[in-house]
């Protein structure tokens, strides 16, 4: 199911399918991982409209909320996540 990151709760993770838009915004966020078909999880949210804070690649990454609603990720399954963290 598609979504954009910025709808995730705490805890969740994600696959990127894409970046909406282009131009600099895009490329920034190319720049910084976010990039088709890598996984990210949502670990905390700001209050009244702040920032999210989404780990991947190993590393901790503070985004708008507007950048957020750029990206459009699909949420992966309980199995796939249990796959996923038995092979680190």
């Amino acid at each position: 199911m598609e979504r954009f990151l910025g709808d995730l709760k705490p805890g969740e993770r994600a696959c990127v399918e894409h970046i909406e838009g282009g131009g600099a915004l895009r490329r920034r966020m190319m720049d910084m991982g976010i990039v088709p078909g890598v996984e990210l999880e949502v670990v905390r949210r700001a209050p009244w409209g702040g920032p999210l804070q989404v780990r991947l690649k190993g590393y901790y990454l503070a985004m708008r909320r507007g950048e957020c609603a750029k990206i459009i990720v699909t949420k992966l399954q309980q199995e796939h996540l249990e796959h996923s963290l038995a092979s680190r």
